[in-house]
């Protein structure tokens, strides 16, 4: 299994990859298949296009991309300080392998070279018990829940959002303001 960051020229099989994830496990995602099927290829290229500040990275089993996650450091001044860990996907014949554990330790160690980033966060549907206990495992803990965040075919899907400090910062002193 390799994984490494993806590039412009693994467009076609990452948006192959990515719509796989977006019709088969739809409540995983804020993104629907329907908008991004209608997507063009250049937009998938550009979304691969690695910067300082973020890349998405891939695992591939030969020559078969069969899992993806992104990461991108905040934009905002303010918030330039934050990570955020982003579609996240194996396939299922590629699951229990190992193959999310290093497709997160990649898009960590790149949240650590970027200058400046003390703490990654990401959401996970609620129900999603095996990807919860995969970032527990690296250290993220609950921070929040936004009931209802996604509604599919008319049901409705919680997102828990989760963060990983990487100064060390711990989460029970968050109550008072921090310089």
């Amino acid at each position: 299994m390799d994984v490494r960051r993806l590039a412009e020229s693994d467009a076609v099989s990452y948006r192959t990859l990515r719509l796989e994830g977006l019709k088969g496990s739809p409540t995983a995602f804020g993104s629907s298949y329907e908008e991004s099927e209608r997507r063009p290829l250049s937009s998938y290229a550009e979304r691969l296009r690695p910067t300082d500040d973020g890349g998405v990275f891939g695992a591939f089993d030969e020559d078969r991309l069969v899992g993806s996650v992104g990461v991108y450091r905040e934009s905002g001044l303010k918030e330039r300080h934050k990570a955020v860990v982003w579609g996240m996907y194996v396939t299922p014949d590629a699951r229990r392998a190992g193959v999310a554990r290093r497709l997160v330790s990649a898009a960590l160690d790149a949240a650590r070279a970027m200058s400046g980033v003390l703490q990654v966060k990401l959401a996970v549907e609620g129900t999603n018990a095996a990807a919860t206990a995969l970032y527990r495992s690296f250290g993220f803990e609950e921070y929040g829940r936004e009931r209802r965040a996604l509604r599919v075919e008319g049901r409705f899907y919680d997102e828990v959002h989760m963060v990983l400090y990487l100064d060390g910062f711990a989460a029970t002193t968050a109550t008072r303001a921090v310089t």
